[in-house]
């Protein structure tokens, strides 16, 4: 783990700490969460990036009903 991530991490457990009213013994629990917090803005912030193939159209996969194979026909 990076330093820069590592203190992005200890900065927000700690932001848990306070918030929880400064809880004695809950330490990794506020650390794990922080971590997971941490992790889960980092893969937002990628899958927003331009050019990220998550957020491109090439990424999409197609439902079957995009196709005209897949799409059902009208009954007149």
């Amino acid at each position: 783990m990076n330093l820069e991530k590592q203190t992005l991490i200890e900065q927000r457990a700690y932001a848990l700490w306070q918030r929880e009213g400064r809880p004695h013994g809950r330490h990794e629990e506020h650390w794990h969460r922080a971590a997971r917090e941490v992790e889960a803005e980092e893969e937002a912030s990628v899958a927003k990036a331009p050019g990220s193939r998550r957020n491109s159209r090439e990424g999409k996969v197609k439902s079957r009903s995009d196709s005209p194979k897949g799409r059902k026909k009208a009954k007149a």
